[in-house]
């Protein structure tokens, strides 16, 4: 611990310097040289060396405006990525902060704007130090070339971003020296690519670049050039050139990166364990450590009240995502397979095979009145037959989510308890097992077991220092055998190969097992539907999603189908519902804000300020 405080403390606490367009709270603290670094003129920055590191380390610190804020954890700009697809929803007292999915967006809406900034202002320190960072005299012409190279992937990772999101945007790639420098028109499309494609091609060229950097090292979750092939790979997936992407996720493998096995059956959920966040699947990371402001924020916002430090549950497992995981025999879901009649059942009548054994008298009059079929409930065996339809499924859910009558470390307290998620809740105090308690007694949601800390893992509510993972190993692989099948039948093999390895890590039947037949791939539609399966089940909630489903042009119908839509109890009753505000929303409105500032600007096809 005291060696992950260390490397976080130099990729980021003392980042704070003033750079040339922004003022920013110095610390120094953890510096030998005592010079103040918290009204520093631009020109001083690049006078010395340890300035000029603090510059760079300026530039990842804007992670920690989404990923670890010390306040406004909520904040519009703070959602993660994946409450935006169909993998999650928002609980309904936070769904006015996300108004593309509302109905309510305008290029006035807060979410537009504040997205916005975050990534220019990676690119505004981003270019400062690529123009500048030559010129320090201490400095080893090595360190510069590899400072130069970290800022590059992370101005590339910020437009990125923006051209997903805004589709086209002005391009600055060299710092801001005046405000008549500030007011470019967006550049389309195809020109934010390829300036994307040259800051990364210049990154695997850069020799002063590491491949990756192992567990303890001291740069550690600083960029690499693994970290490069694998951003520059999804570029080329968006571009559809499938070949150039699977070169450089092959790149990725010859850097040193591949699937965490360490824990044998249950590796898919201790990668997500503070003890494995530098292991050798993680290929760039937010860095995180146990300390207010430093900290990762999803144990609050994926917990539960009987998490230790007692968290929240806003974001919670949309149930078709749950339903989407397959057998333990590969095949498709079916609640009537385990529950005979239930798609024929009205949404409220089916709330009877989620009861609590032993309802007393009251509670069946009151489920009865909410419309619940009670001459279906069995007063001893109604939570053994549920869970049945969680049992032998694909092991990555039970390791995800936790699901009806299922058991989750907790505590209260100072005191680790079990705890189980039951219907109706009596009281997490009641008998142990305890019931989960959560913000939504009064609904029967699934809650996340991702990113949420177990018994006394974590006592404190807003210092949970797991790292917060953006690439990872078994995502790559993903991609890879997306581009191979892409790419063509004769591919087809390899594809299988590579989506066999994340299957086999998380302990889930391979495809095409000859003792399966649902596992039989029936060619190159069939397989490209089983890796999009795939994706959502191994890094749902991680954040990936919804720009997965964006490039695939899926978003519309994942998010917004009538029969998927909105944040639902587990047997398909809507609490709220998405509204589609129009193919607009395809694209992100340029925030007005920004075309008031910027006259040279021209706003998205749909949108009006």
């Amino acid at each position: 611990m005291k060696n992950k405080i260390k490397i976080f403390r130099k990729l980021v606490r003392c980042a704070s310097i003033a750079l040339l367009s922004f003022s920013m709270a110095g610390c120094g603290a953890d510096f030998l040289d005592t010079t103040p670094t918290n009204n520093i003129s631009g020109s001083s920055i690049w006078t010395k060396a340890t300035l000029a590191e603090q510059a760079v380390i300026g530039v990842y610190n804007v992670f920690l405006d989404q990923y670890c804020p010390n306040s406004g954890i909520l904040d519009s700009h703070r959602i993660p990525w994946d409450a935006y697809s169909s993998v999650m929803d928002t609980d309904k007292n936070w769904i006015k902060r996300m108004p593309n999915c509302t109905g309510a967006a305008t290029p006035s809406s807060g979410l537009f704007s504040d997205i916005y900034k975050r990534f220019y202002t990676f690119i505004y320190r981003a270019n400062d130090v690529i123009d500048n960072i030559g010129q320090v005299p201490d400095m080893s012409t090595g360190e510069k070339q590899r400072a130069i190279a970290e800022c590059k992937f992370l101005r590339a990772f910020a437009y990125m971003r923006l051209n997903i999101l805004y589709k086209g945007v002005p391009l600055y790639m060299n710092a801001i020296t005046s405000p008549e420098n500030g007011n470019k028109a967006r550049s389309s499309e195809a020109d934010v690519w390829a300036a994307i494609l040259q800051d990364l091609t210049d990154c695997v060229n850069e020799p002063n670049l590491p491949g990756k950097y192992n567990s303890g090292d001291s740069n550690y979750g600083r960029v690499t050039k693994g970290a490069a092939y694998a951003l520059r790979g999804q570029v080329y997936m968006w571009q559809k050139n499938w070949e150039a992407a699977v070169d450089d996720f092959n790149s990725v493998a010859d850097c040193g990166f591949g699937l965490y096995t360490k824990a044998g059956a249950t590796s898919y959920k201790q990668l997500l364990k503070i003890a494995n966040e530098q292991c050798e699947e993680m290929i760039f990371s937010v860095q995180c450590i146990k300390q207010y402001g430093y900290s990762n924020t999803r144990n609050i916002t994926y917990g539960n009240r009987c998490t230790a430090g007692s968290m929240w549950n806003n974001y919670l497992p949309n149930p078709h995502f749950v339903e989407s995981f397959e057998t333990a025999t590969g095949e498709k879901f079916n609640w009537d397979n385990y529950l005979p009649g239930y798609s024929a059942m009205k949404e409220k009548e089916r709330v009877v095979f989620f009861l609590r054994d032993g309802l007393s008298a009251a509670e069946k009059e009151r489920m009865a009145a909410y419309g619940a079929d009670m001459s279906k409930y069995l007063d001893s065996g109604n939570e053994a037959r549920i869970k049945k339809a969680y049992e032998s499924r694909d092991p990555r859910l039970q390791m995800a989510v936790i699901t009806p009558y299922a058991q989750y470390n907790g505590a209260s307290s100072g005191i680790a308890h079990t705890y189980t998620l039951r219907w109706p809740y009596r009281g997490s105090d009641s008998a142990e097992p305890f019931d989960i308690r959560t913000d939504t007694n009064d609904k029967f949601y699934y809650l996340w077991r991702k990113f949420v800390p177990e018994g006394l893992e974590q006592t404190e509510r807003d210092t949970y220092g797991l790292d917060i993972p953006l690439i990872r190993y078994a995502e790559v692989l993903l991609l890879k055998a997306e581009a191979l099948n892409e790419w063509g039948s004769t591919h087809e093999s390899e594809a299988i190969r590579c989506v066999n390895e994340v299957r086999r890590r998380a302990g889930h039947v391979e495809l095409n097992n000859a003792t399966y037949p649902a596992t039989k791939v029936n060619g190159q539609s069939d397989l490209r539907e089983r890796i999009r399966n795939e994706y959502y089940w191994e890094i749902g909630g991680e954040d990936s999603m919804y720009f997965h489903e964006l490039r695939w042009g899926t978003w519309k119908d994942k998010k917004f189908d009538n029969n998927r839509n909105g944040l639902m109890q587990m047997w398909g009753e809507t609490t709220y519902t998405w509204y589609w505000l129009g193919d607009q929303c395809w694209s992100w409105p340029i925030p007005a804000k920004e075309m008031e500032m910027n006259s040279n600007l021209e706003q998205n096809e749909g949108w009006i300020n």
